[in-house]
Protein backbone atom coordinates (compact mmCIF):
# COMPACT_ATOMS: atom_id res chain seq x y z
CA UNK A 1 0.00 0.00 0.00
CA UNK A 2 2.62 2.48 0.65
CA UNK A 3 4.25 2.48 -2.93
CA UNK A 4 0.54 3.62 -3.85
CA UNK A 5 0.30 6.32 -1.11
CA UNK A 6 3.76 7.85 -2.60
CA UNK A 7 2.18 8.29 -6.29
CA UNK A 8 -0.83 9.67 -4.75
CA UNK A 9 0.79 11.69 -1.79
CA UNK A 10 3.30 13.62 -5.20
CA UNK A 11 0.02 14.14 -7.48
CA UNK A 12 -1.54 16.18 -4.37
CA UNK A 13 -4.22 13.48 -3.61
CA UNK A 14 -5.71 12.72 -0.57
CA UNK A 15 -3.79 8.87 0.06
CA UNK A 16 -5.33 8.95 3.42
CA UNK A 17 -9.31 8.95 2.40
CA UNK A 18 -8.71 6.45 -0.61
CA UNK A 19 -7.05 3.79 1.57
CA UNK A 20 -9.99 3.94 3.77
CA UNK A 21 -12.07 3.62 1.15
CA UNK A 22 -10.45 0.76 -0.13
CA UNK A 23 -10.83 -1.72 2.68
CA UNK A 24 -8.18 -4.79 0.91
CA UNK A 25 -4.92 -4.23 -0.54
CA UNK A 26 -6.38 -6.27 -3.38
CA UNK A 27 -9.52 -3.85 -4.35
CA UNK A 28 -6.71 -1.31 -4.72
CA UNK A 29 -4.62 -3.46 -7.32
CA UNK A 30 -7.60 -4.59 -9.10
CA UNK A 31 -8.63 -0.35 -9.27
CA UNK A 32 -5.36 0.79 -10.31
CA UNK A 33 -4.26 -2.49 -12.59
CA UNK A 34 -7.39 -4.09 -13.82
CA UNK A 35 -9.85 -1.85 -14.13
CA UNK A 36 -11.04 -1.92 -17.62
CA UNK A 37 -9.27 1.47 -19.31
CA UNK A 38 -6.09 0.55 -18.32
CA UNK A 39 -6.45 -2.85 -19.88
CA UNK A 40 -7.10 -0.91 -22.73
CA UNK A 41 -4.33 1.10 -22.28
CA UNK A 42 -1.71 -1.42 -21.66
CA UNK A 43 -3.07 -3.16 -24.59
CA UNK A 44 -2.65 -0.60 -27.44
CA UNK A 45 0.83 0.22 -26.15
CA UNK A 46 1.31 -3.56 -26.74
CA UNK A 47 -0.14 -3.86 -29.94
CA UNK A 48 2.16 -0.68 -31.07
CA UNK A 49 4.79 -2.22 -29.75
CA UNK A 50 4.39 -5.80 -31.46
CA UNK A 51 3.54 -4.20 -34.96
CA UNK A 52 6.04 -1.68 -35.00
CA UNK A 53 8.93 -4.45 -33.67
CA UNK A 54 7.54 -6.41 -36.83
CA UNK A 55 7.83 -3.74 -39.61
CA UNK A 56 10.99 -2.56 -38.12
CA UNK A 57 12.57 -6.11 -37.75
CA UNK A 58 11.19 -6.64 -41.72
CA UNK A 59 13.14 -3.36 -43.35
CA UNK A 60 16.15 -3.92 -42.15
CA UNK A 61 15.94 -7.92 -43.15
CA UNK A 62 15.61 -6.27 -45.94
CA UNK A 63 18.38 -3.86 -46.44
CA UNK A 64 20.48 -6.40 -44.26
CA UNK A 65 20.37 -8.25 -48.22
CA UNK A 66 19.09 -11.62 -46.20
CA UNK A 67 18.26 -14.54 -48.98
CA UNK A 68 16.44 -13.55 -51.87
CA UNK A 69 13.58 -15.82 -51.49
CA UNK A 70 12.72 -14.01 -48.65
CA UNK A 71 12.98 -10.78 -49.68
CA UNK A 72 10.85 -11.22 -52.58
CA UNK A 73 8.19 -11.83 -49.80
CA UNK A 74 9.47 -8.59 -47.15
CA UNK A 75 9.75 -6.20 -50.05
CA UNK A 76 6.31 -4.63 -49.34
CA UNK A 77 7.76 -3.73 -46.09
CA UNK A 78 9.11 -0.59 -48.25
CA UNK A 79 6.75 0.05 -50.31
CA UNK A 80 3.86 1.14 -48.06
CA UNK A 81 6.37 3.90 -46.74
CA UNK A 82 4.58 7.32 -47.44
CA UNK A 83 7.50 9.29 -49.58
CA UNK A 84 8.19 6.18 -52.16
CA UNK A 85 4.66 5.29 -52.66
CA UNK A 86 4.04 9.36 -53.50
CA UNK A 87 7.31 9.24 -55.96
CA UNK A 88 5.89 5.39 -57.44
CA UNK A 89 2.43 7.93 -58.22
CA UNK A 90 0.94 4.65 -55.95
CA UNK A 91 -2.44 6.51 -55.22
CA UNK A 92 -3.96 3.34 -53.61
CA UNK A 93 -0.93 3.00 -50.65
CA UNK A 94 -1.38 7.00 -50.42
CA UNK A 95 -5.35 6.75 -49.59
CA UNK A 96 -4.65 4.31 -47.50
CA UNK A 97 -2.28 5.79 -45.64
CA UNK A 98 -3.95 9.10 -45.43
CA UNK A 99 -7.09 6.95 -44.21
CA UNK A 100 -5.18 5.19 -41.61
CA UNK A 101 -3.92 8.56 -40.26
CA UNK A 102 -7.57 9.91 -40.71
CA UNK A 103 -9.20 7.12 -38.46
CA UNK A 104 -5.70 6.86 -35.69
CA UNK A 105 -3.82 9.79 -36.23
CA UNK A 106 0.30 9.80 -37.20
CA UNK A 107 0.53 5.66 -36.37
CA UNK A 108 2.58 5.78 -39.53
CA UNK A 109 4.98 7.56 -37.77
CA UNK A 110 5.31 5.12 -34.53
CA UNK A 111 4.63 1.45 -36.40
CA UNK A 112 5.61 2.10 -39.97
CA UNK A 113 8.33 4.27 -40.34
CA UNK A 114 11.92 3.15 -39.18
CA UNK A 115 13.41 6.00 -38.75
CA UNK A 116 10.42 6.76 -36.19
CA UNK A 117 11.08 3.34 -34.97
CA UNK A 118 14.90 3.97 -34.29
CA UNK A 119 14.01 7.40 -32.70
CA UNK A 120 12.19 5.49 -30.54
CA UNK A 121 14.98 2.82 -29.25
CA UNK A 122 17.53 5.92 -28.49
CA UNK A 123 14.73 7.32 -26.42
CA UNK A 124 14.30 4.38 -24.75
CA UNK A 125 17.69 4.29 -23.92
CA UNK A 126 17.65 7.52 -22.83
CA UNK A 127 15.07 7.06 -20.62
CA UNK A 128 17.26 4.44 -18.72
CA UNK A 129 19.41 7.13 -18.25
CA UNK A 130 16.86 9.76 -16.79
CA UNK A 131 12.81 9.40 -16.22
CA UNK A 132 10.27 11.87 -16.41
CA UNK A 133 12.71 13.89 -18.97
CA UNK A 134 10.48 15.78 -21.95
CA UNK A 135 8.64 18.61 -21.36
CA UNK A 136 5.67 20.42 -23.38
CA UNK A 137 7.08 23.11 -26.48
CA UNK A 138 4.51 24.57 -28.64
CA UNK A 139 4.45 23.67 -32.31
CA UNK A 140 6.92 25.18 -34.35
CA UNK A 141 4.47 25.77 -37.83
CA UNK A 142 6.93 28.25 -39.59
CA UNK A 143 9.63 26.15 -39.19
CA UNK A 144 8.00 22.80 -40.06
CA UNK A 145 6.17 24.16 -43.16
CA UNK A 146 9.47 25.90 -44.20
CA UNK A 147 11.64 22.77 -44.42
CA UNK A 148 8.66 21.27 -46.28
CA UNK A 149 8.55 24.06 -48.58
CA UNK A 150 12.15 23.54 -49.91
CA UNK A 151 11.49 20.08 -49.40
CA UNK A 152 9.12 20.71 -52.57
CA UNK A 153 11.15 22.93 -54.03
CA UNK A 154 14.46 21.06 -54.87
CA UNK A 155 12.57 17.78 -55.58
CA UNK A 156 10.55 20.19 -58.22
CA UNK A 157 13.84 21.59 -59.54
CA UNK A 158 16.19 17.96 -58.93
CA UNK A 159 18.40 19.22 -56.02
CA UNK A 160 19.00 15.87 -55.02
CA UNK A 161 20.99 17.04 -52.30
CA UNK A 162 18.14 18.03 -50.09
CA UNK A 163 15.50 15.52 -50.84
CA UNK A 164 17.67 12.85 -50.09
CA UNK A 165 18.72 13.78 -46.47
CA UNK A 166 15.56 14.99 -45.84
CA UNK A 167 13.48 11.51 -46.50
CA UNK A 168 13.25 9.63 -43.58
CA UNK A 169 13.00 6.09 -44.69
CA UNK A 170 15.91 6.77 -47.17
CA UNK A 171 18.27 8.24 -44.01
CA UNK A 172 17.37 5.23 -41.96
CA UNK A 173 17.99 2.50 -45.45
CA UNK A 174 22.09 4.19 -45.64
CA UNK A 175 22.38 4.41 -42.31
CA UNK A 176 21.85 -0.02 -42.14
CA UNK A 177 23.26 -0.27 -45.67
CA UNK A 178 26.75 2.06 -45.00
CA UNK A 179 26.73 1.05 -41.09
CA UNK A 180 25.28 -2.20 -40.11
CA UNK A 181 25.60 -3.98 -43.33
CA UNK A 182 29.27 -4.62 -43.18
CA UNK A 183 28.76 -5.85 -39.92
CA UNK A 184 26.49 -8.57 -41.04
CA UNK A 185 28.82 -9.48 -43.80
CA UNK A 186 31.37 -10.11 -41.76
CA UNK A 187 29.36 -12.12 -39.42
CA UNK A 188 28.37 -13.99 -42.75
CA UNK A 189 32.03 -14.75 -43.63
CA UNK A 190 32.74 -15.61 -39.94
CA UNK A 191 30.08 -18.46 -40.13
CA UNK A 192 30.75 -19.62 -43.96
CA UNK A 193 34.62 -19.74 -42.67
CA UNK A 194 34.04 -21.39 -39.32
CA UNK A 195 31.80 -23.97 -41.29
CA UNK A 196 34.02 -24.83 -44.61
CA UNK A 197 36.09 -26.77 -41.92
CA UNK A 198 33.20 -29.31 -41.19
CA UNK A 199 32.37 -29.26 -45.21
CA UNK A 200 28.85 -27.48 -44.79
CA UNK A 201 28.34 -24.60 -46.98
CA UNK A 202 24.95 -22.98 -46.05
CA UNK A 203 26.82 -20.21 -46.04
CA UNK A 204 28.32 -18.35 -48.61
CA UNK A 205 31.47 -15.71 -48.29
CA UNK A 206 30.89 -12.31 -49.69
CA UNK A 207 32.83 -9.29 -50.44
CA UNK A 208 33.38 -6.24 -47.89
CA UNK A 209 34.38 -3.16 -49.56
CA UNK A 210 33.14 0.49 -49.46
CA UNK A 211 30.90 1.40 -51.89
CA UNK A 212 31.36 5.18 -50.84
CA UNK A 213 32.67 7.11 -48.43
CA UNK A 214 30.20 10.27 -49.01
CA UNK A 215 27.61 7.69 -48.50
CA UNK A 216 29.03 5.90 -45.48
CA UNK A 217 30.22 10.19 -43.55
CA UNK A 218 26.19 10.62 -44.46
CA UNK A 219 24.78 7.82 -42.78
CA UNK A 220 27.20 8.06 -39.57
CA UNK A 221 26.36 11.80 -39.53
CA UNK A 222 22.53 11.00 -39.44
CA UNK A 223 22.74 7.99 -36.86
CA UNK A 224 24.94 10.37 -34.61
CA UNK A 225 22.88 13.48 -34.50
CA UNK A 226 19.34 11.89 -34.85
CA UNK A 227 20.27 9.41 -31.93
CA UNK A 228 21.47 12.23 -29.86
CA UNK A 229 17.89 14.25 -30.48
CA UNK A 230 16.04 11.34 -29.64
CA UNK A 231 18.08 10.22 -26.20
CA UNK A 232 17.64 14.11 -25.30
CA UNK A 233 14.26 15.34 -26.61
CA UNK A 234 12.90 12.34 -28.54
CA UNK A 235 11.47 12.98 -31.52
CA UNK A 236 12.39 16.44 -32.35
CA UNK A 237 13.01 15.30 -36.01
CA UNK A 238 9.66 14.02 -36.27
CA UNK A 239 7.98 17.04 -35.43
CA UNK A 240 10.29 20.14 -36.75
CA UNK A 241 12.23 18.72 -40.04
CA UNK A 242 10.48 15.25 -41.26
CA UNK A 243 8.18 16.82 -44.39
CA UNK A 244 6.48 13.24 -44.17
CA UNK A 245 5.80 13.72 -40.75
CA UNK A 246 4.78 17.88 -41.57
CA UNK A 247 1.94 16.20 -44.21
CA UNK A 248 0.50 13.87 -41.94
CA UNK A 249 0.40 15.93 -39.02
CA UNK A 250 -2.10 18.20 -41.24
CA UNK A 251 -4.58 14.83 -41.69
CA UNK A 252 -3.77 13.72 -38.12
CA UNK A 253 -5.44 17.19 -36.89
CA UNK A 254 -8.61 15.94 -38.02
CA UNK A 255 -8.27 12.25 -37.23
CA UNK A 256 -11.45 11.00 -35.44
CA UNK A 257 -8.99 8.89 -33.04
CA UNK A 258 -6.46 10.69 -30.72
CA UNK A 259 -5.43 10.91 -27.14
CA UNK A 260 -7.82 12.96 -24.75
CA UNK A 261 -7.64 14.38 -21.44
CA UNK A 262 -10.14 14.38 -18.61
CA UNK A 263 -9.40 17.83 -16.60
CA UNK A 264 -11.57 16.75 -14.09
CA UNK A 265 -9.70 13.57 -13.19
CA UNK A 266 -6.08 15.00 -13.79
CA UNK A 267 -4.13 15.63 -10.49
CA UNK A 268 -1.69 17.59 -12.54
CA UNK A 269 0.98 15.34 -11.66
CA UNK A 270 2.68 16.34 -15.01
CA UNK A 271 3.80 12.50 -15.70
CA UNK A 272 2.10 12.34 -19.10
CA UNK A 273 3.95 15.58 -20.10
CA UNK A 274 7.26 14.36 -19.02
CA UNK A 275 6.88 10.81 -20.83
CA UNK A 276 5.57 12.65 -24.03
CA UNK A 277 8.22 12.22 -26.62
CA UNK A 278 6.60 14.52 -29.17
CA UNK A 279 6.40 17.33 -26.89
CA UNK A 280 2.41 17.58 -27.59
CA UNK A 281 1.09 17.29 -24.02
CA UNK A 282 0.40 20.58 -22.34
CA UNK A 283 -0.79 19.11 -19.00
CA UNK A 284 -2.30 22.70 -17.23
CA UNK A 285 -3.89 23.51 -20.41
CA UNK A 286 -4.69 19.89 -19.96
CA UNK A 287 -4.47 19.57 -24.41
CA UNK A 288 -2.57 17.03 -26.45
CA UNK A 289 -1.79 18.04 -29.74
CA UNK A 290 -3.29 15.71 -31.99
CA UNK A 291 -0.70 17.20 -35.33
CA UNK A 292 2.30 16.08 -33.13
CA UNK A 293 1.02 12.94 -31.33
CA UNK A 294 2.46 9.81 -33.13
CA UNK A 295 -0.46 7.47 -30.72
CA UNK A 296 2.76 5.27 -29.04
CA UNK A 297 0.61 5.00 -25.89
CA UNK A 298 3.31 6.03 -23.49
CA UNK A 299 1.15 8.82 -21.85
CA UNK A 300 -1.72 6.73 -21.03
CA UNK A 301 0.63 3.84 -19.18
CA UNK A 302 2.10 6.41 -16.88
CA UNK A 303 -1.20 8.32 -16.20
CA UNK A 304 -2.55 6.90 -12.51
CA UNK A 305 -5.99 8.72 -12.51
CA UNK A 306 -7.41 7.73 -15.89
CA UNK A 307 -7.07 11.21 -17.14
CA UNK A 308 -6.02 10.15 -20.88
CA UNK A 309 -7.93 8.14 -23.07
CA UNK A 310 -7.57 6.81 -26.94
CA UNK A 311 -10.58 7.20 -27.91
CA UNK A 312 -13.00 8.77 -30.66
CA UNK A 313 -13.30 12.43 -30.80
CA UNK A 314 -17.41 13.19 -30.42
CA UNK A 315 -19.53 15.72 -32.01
CA UNK A 316 -19.37 17.64 -28.74
CA UNK A 317 -15.68 17.57 -28.13
CA UNK A 318 -15.50 18.77 -31.76
CA UNK A 319 -17.91 21.69 -31.20
CA UNK A 320 -15.88 22.60 -28.25
CA UNK A 321 -12.81 22.58 -30.14
CA UNK A 322 -14.08 24.70 -32.93
CA UNK A 323 -14.84 27.35 -30.80
CA UNK A 324 -11.78 27.34 -29.03
CA UNK A 325 -9.85 27.66 -31.72
CA UNK A 326 -11.58 30.31 -33.58
CA UNK A 327 -11.33 32.48 -30.17
CA UNK A 328 -7.45 31.96 -30.13
CA UNK A 329 -7.02 32.22 -34.07
CA UNK A 330 -9.29 35.25 -35.30
CA UNK A 331 -6.45 35.56 -38.27
CA UNK A 332 -6.11 33.24 -41.32
CA UNK A 333 -4.25 30.73 -40.94
CA UNK A 334 -1.34 31.08 -43.27
CA UNK A 335 0.59 27.94 -42.56
CA UNK A 336 -2.34 25.69 -43.90
CA UNK A 337 -2.48 27.92 -46.88
CA UNK A 338 1.08 26.86 -47.24
CA UNK A 339 0.71 23.47 -46.95
CA UNK A 340 -2.10 23.47 -49.26
CA UNK A 341 0.42 25.60 -51.69
CA UNK A 342 3.72 22.82 -51.15
CA UNK A 343 1.58 20.04 -51.21
CA UNK A 344 -0.11 20.79 -54.93
CA UNK A 345 3.29 21.55 -55.60
CA UNK A 346 4.75 18.36 -54.62
CA UNK A 347 2.14 16.51 -56.70
CA UNK A 348 2.68 18.54 -59.68
CA UNK A 349 6.68 17.60 -59.86
CA UNK A 350 6.19 13.96 -58.60
CA UNK A 351 3.60 13.89 -61.67
CA UNK A 352 6.19 16.00 -63.91
CA UNK A 353 9.28 13.76 -62.89
CA UNK A 354 7.80 10.30 -64.62
CA UNK A 355 35.03 -8.14 -57.66
CA UNK A 356 38.29 -7.96 -56.40
CA UNK A 357 40.16 -10.82 -58.64
CA UNK A 358 43.15 -13.03 -57.82
CA UNK A 359 45.18 -15.26 -59.35
CA UNK A 360 44.90 -19.21 -58.27
CA UNK A 361 48.21 -20.94 -57.70
CA UNK A 362 49.54 -18.23 -55.28
CA UNK A 363 50.99 -16.20 -57.53
CA UNK A 364 50.81 -12.52 -56.54
CA UNK A 365 47.51 -10.71 -56.42
CA UNK A 366 46.17 -8.59 -59.59
CA UNK A 367 46.38 -5.00 -59.38
CA UNK A 368 42.33 -3.63 -58.00
CA UNK A 369 40.86 -2.03 -61.10
CA UNK A 370 39.67 1.40 -61.17
CA UNK A 371 36.50 2.97 -62.48
CA UNK A 372 36.65 4.78 -65.72
CA UNK A 373 35.72 8.16 -66.28
CA UNK A 374 32.04 8.56 -67.68
CA UNK A 375 30.31 11.25 -70.02
CA UNK A 376 27.11 9.78 -68.63
CA UNK A 377 26.64 7.15 -66.04
CA UNK A 378 24.97 3.80 -66.21
CA UNK A 379 21.57 3.57 -64.59
CA UNK A 380 20.31 0.40 -64.29
CA UNK A 381 17.81 -1.73 -66.76
CA UNK A 382 13.89 0.04 -65.45
CA UNK A 383 15.34 2.94 -65.09
CA UNK A 384 14.45 4.82 -68.23
CA UNK A 385 16.76 7.43 -68.42
CA UNK A 386 18.69 9.25 -66.42
CA UNK A 387 16.11 11.93 -65.94
CA UNK A 388 13.72 9.81 -64.66
CA UNK A 389 15.92 8.06 -62.01
CA UNK A 390 16.90 11.88 -60.30
CA UNK A 391 13.27 12.08 -60.04
CA UNK A 392 12.11 9.59 -58.49
CA UNK A 393 15.11 8.47 -56.38
CA UNK A 394 15.60 9.13 -52.69
CA UNK A 395 18.83 7.54 -52.30
CA UNK A 396 17.77 4.95 -49.90
CA UNK A 397 20.31 2.47 -51.08
CA UNK A 398 17.83 -0.37 -51.26
CA UNK A 399 18.75 -1.56 -54.59
CA UNK A 400 22.38 -0.91 -53.91
CA UNK A 401 21.82 -3.28 -50.87
CA UNK A 402 19.91 -6.74 -53.04
CA UNK A 403 22.33 -5.98 -56.20
CA UNK A 404 23.69 -9.66 -55.83
CA UNK A 405 26.98 -8.52 -58.36
CA UNK A 406 28.23 -5.64 -56.76
CA UNK A 407 27.43 -3.15 -59.36
CA UNK A 408 25.56 -0.73 -57.96
CA UNK A 409 26.68 1.79 -56.06
CA UNK A 410 26.09 5.54 -54.31
CA UNK A 411 26.63 8.41 -56.59
CA UNK A 412 29.44 10.97 -55.53
CA UNK A 413 27.95 13.29 -58.10
CA UNK A 414 26.52 16.62 -56.25
CA UNK A 415 23.53 16.69 -58.29
CA UNK A 416 22.32 13.07 -58.04
CA UNK A 417 23.99 13.39 -54.77
CA UNK A 418 23.66 8.81 -53.40
CA UNK A 419 21.59 7.54 -56.10
CA UNK A 420 22.50 4.61 -57.58
CA UNK A 421 24.78 4.27 -60.25
CA UNK A 422 26.09 1.20 -61.87
CA UNK A 423 30.12 0.26 -62.25
CA UNK A 424 31.56 -2.63 -63.00
CA UNK A 425 35.29 -3.21 -61.30
CA UNK A 426 33.63 -5.89 -59.65
CA UNK A 427 31.52 -7.63 -61.83
CA UNK A 428 28.84 -7.06 -64.10
CA UNK A 429 24.93 -6.68 -64.68
CA UNK A 430 23.88 -10.42 -65.25
CA UNK A 431 21.34 -10.52 -67.81
CA UNK A 432 19.22 -13.04 -65.66
CA UNK A 433 19.46 -10.45 -62.62
CA UNK A 434 16.33 -7.86 -61.82
CA UNK A 435 16.47 -7.41 -58.21
CA UNK A 436 16.82 -3.90 -58.23
CA UNK A 437 13.91 -3.67 -60.07
CA UNK A 438 12.21 -5.94 -57.66
CA UNK A 439 12.75 -3.94 -54.90
CA UNK A 440 12.60 -0.21 -55.98
CA UNK A 441 10.06 0.98 -53.96
CA UNK A 442 10.02 4.92 -55.44
CA UNK A 443 9.46 3.70 -59.52
CA UNK A 444 13.29 5.19 -60.25
CA UNK A 445 13.47 1.46 -61.38
CA UNK A 446 10.52 0.13 -62.64
CA UNK A 447 10.08 -3.38 -62.62
CA UNK A 448 11.11 -4.97 -65.81
CA UNK A 449 11.17 -9.01 -66.05
CA UNK A 450 14.33 -11.02 -67.73
CA UNK A 451 12.86 -11.12 -71.01
CA UNK A 452 12.38 -7.04 -70.94
CA UNK A 453 16.27 -7.17 -70.10
CA UNK A 454 17.85 -8.53 -72.63
CA UNK A 455 16.48 -6.17 -74.75
CA UNK A 456 17.04 -3.10 -73.03
CA UNK A 457 20.05 -0.88 -73.74
CA UNK A 458 21.43 0.93 -70.83
CA UNK A 459 24.68 1.92 -72.73
CA UNK A 460 27.30 0.81 -75.62
CA UNK A 461 31.03 -0.31 -74.93
CA UNK A 462 33.71 1.72 -75.66
CA UNK A 463 37.36 0.77 -76.82
CA UNK A 464 40.48 2.22 -75.46
CA UNK A 465 43.15 1.74 -78.11
CA UNK A 466 46.34 2.86 -75.79
CA UNK A 467 44.78 0.07 -72.90
CA UNK A 468 44.31 -2.93 -75.68
CA UNK A 469 46.98 -5.89 -74.08
CA UNK A 470 47.11 -6.41 -78.00
CA UNK A 471 48.15 -2.83 -78.82
CA UNK A 472 50.46 -2.38 -75.63
CA UNK A 473 52.32 -6.15 -75.66
CA UNK A 474 51.33 -7.57 -78.80
CA UNK A 475 49.60 -10.35 -77.52
CA UNK A 476 46.87 -11.75 -78.66
CA UNK A 477 43.49 -11.54 -76.08
CA UNK A 478 40.07 -11.43 -77.13
CA UNK A 479 38.79 -11.56 -73.78
CA UNK A 480 35.92 -8.98 -74.19
CA UNK A 481 34.86 -10.93 -77.85
CA UNK A 482 34.19 -14.17 -76.19
CA UNK A 483 32.05 -13.26 -73.01
CA UNK A 484 30.12 -10.72 -74.65
CA UNK A 485 26.63 -12.05 -74.04
CA UNK A 486 25.32 -10.10 -76.77
CA UNK A 487 27.41 -10.62 -79.87
CA UNK A 488 28.43 -7.29 -80.07
CA UNK A 489 31.86 -7.75 -79.87
CA UNK A 490 34.12 -8.82 -83.29
CA UNK A 491 37.60 -8.99 -83.22
CA UNK A 492 39.54 -7.55 -86.35
CA UNK A 493 42.86 -7.44 -88.12
CA UNK A 494 44.35 -4.05 -87.49
CA UNK A 495 47.93 -2.67 -88.43
CA UNK A 496 49.48 -1.17 -85.50
CA UNK A 497 52.72 0.12 -85.23
CA UNK A 498 53.76 -2.17 -88.20
CA UNK A 499 52.15 -4.81 -86.58
CA UNK A 500 48.85 -6.68 -87.54
CA UNK A 501 46.88 -7.73 -84.05
CA UNK A 502 43.37 -8.42 -83.43
CA UNK A 503 41.48 -5.64 -81.93
CA UNK A 504 37.61 -5.26 -80.50
CA UNK A 505 35.24 -3.53 -82.69
CA UNK A 506 31.61 -3.09 -81.47
CA UNK A 507 28.30 -2.76 -83.21
CA UNK A 508 26.70 -0.39 -80.53
CA UNK A 509 23.24 -1.51 -82.09
CA UNK A 510 23.98 -4.58 -80.37
CA UNK A 511 25.40 -3.98 -77.45
CA UNK A 512 22.80 -3.61 -74.02
CA UNK A 513 25.84 -2.03 -71.80
CA UNK A 514 25.70 -5.18 -69.34
CA UNK A 515 30.04 -4.46 -68.17
CA UNK A 516 30.81 -8.06 -68.71
CA UNK A 517 33.29 -6.63 -71.23
CA UNK A 518 35.11 -4.14 -69.09
CA UNK A 519 34.69 -6.32 -65.68
CA UNK A 520 36.27 -9.45 -67.41
CA UNK A 521 38.89 -7.16 -69.83
CA UNK A 522 42.51 -7.98 -68.45
CA UNK A 523 44.30 -4.85 -68.39
CA UNK A 524 45.14 -2.81 -65.45
CA UNK A 525 44.34 -0.39 -63.46
CA UNK A 526 42.00 0.75 -66.71
CA UNK A 527 39.99 -1.66 -68.74
CA UNK A 528 40.43 -1.00 -72.92
CA UNK A 529 37.01 -1.45 -72.83
CA UNK A 530 34.20 0.45 -71.02
CA UNK A 531 31.01 0.91 -71.03
CA UNK A 532 29.48 4.23 -71.96
CA UNK A 533 25.03 5.30 -70.53
CA UNK A 534 22.33 5.89 -73.13
CA UNK A 535 21.09 9.34 -71.73
CA UNK A 536 17.54 7.41 -72.67
CA UNK A 537 17.23 3.56 -72.67
CA UNK A 538 16.25 1.98 -75.65
CA UNK A 539 14.56 -1.22 -76.39
CA UNK A 540 15.52 -3.20 -79.65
Amino acid sequence: MQRYEKKLIYANFDAVALKKSCKHLRMWDFFCNFAPQNMLNSMLRKIRITLATICFVLINLLFLGVSWGLSQHIVWVAKIQFLPALLALDYAMLLILIAVTLLFGRIYCSVICPLGVMQDIFGWMGKKAKKNRYSHSPEKKWLRYGVLAVFVVCLIVGFAPVTTLLAPYSAYGRVVNSLFRPLYDLLNNGLAAFESHYDSYIFSEVQLWMRSVTTFVVALLTLIILGFLAWRNGRTYCNTVCPVGTILSFFSRFSLMRVQMDKSKCKNCSLCEKNCKASAIDFKAGTVDASRCVACGDCLEVCHFDALHYRPLTLKDRSAQSTKTANAERQPDLNKRAFVTSAVLATGAVAMAQAKMKVDGGMAVIEDKQAPHRETPVTPPGSVSAYNMNRHCTACQLCVSACPNNVLRPSTDPMKLMQPEMSFERGYCRPECTRCSQVCPTGAIKAITKEEKTAIHIGHAVWIEQNCIPVTNGDHCGACARHCPAWAIQMVEKEINGKVVEVPVVDTEKCIGCGKCENLCPARPFSAIYVEGNTMHHIN
